[in-house]
């Protein structure tokens, strides 16, 4: 009897465990939370292995500079601040290289 209660125990125990790792696994996948993005990613997506760096050299070579607050959605888009002729502007690059204003 009471080794049953001992193994009764234990399996409420893992059982715990092992929900509240699901529980975890998938708040990590929530808006705000997901890969560190903040941005909603959801388990599953595939968030390519660009960097900010990469990102800031391609806008600036399509010819904005102070290329700054770079951040990247789980779409792999960057979304950053920059400036264009003199002015800021938001920009965004898209996975294929396209570099394009965001709206203000």
């Amino acid at each position: 009897m009471r080794s049953g209660l001992r193994m009764l125990a234990a399996t409420a125990v893992l059982g715990i465990g092992v929900f509240s790792g699901l529980a975890w696994a998938q708040q990590a996948s929530e808006p705000g939370t997901g890969a560190g993005l903040g941005s909603g990613c959801h388990f599953g997506e595939a968030i390519d292995g660009s960097t900010a760096d990469d990102a800031r050299r391609k806008i600036e070579a399509a010819g904005f500079t102070d290329v700054h607050a770079l951040k990247k959605s789980c779409d792999n888009f960057w979304h950053g601040k920059a400036t264009l002729a003199g002015r800021p502007v938001n920009v965004a690059l898209s996975p294929a290289g396209k570099v394009m204003l965001e709206g203000d």
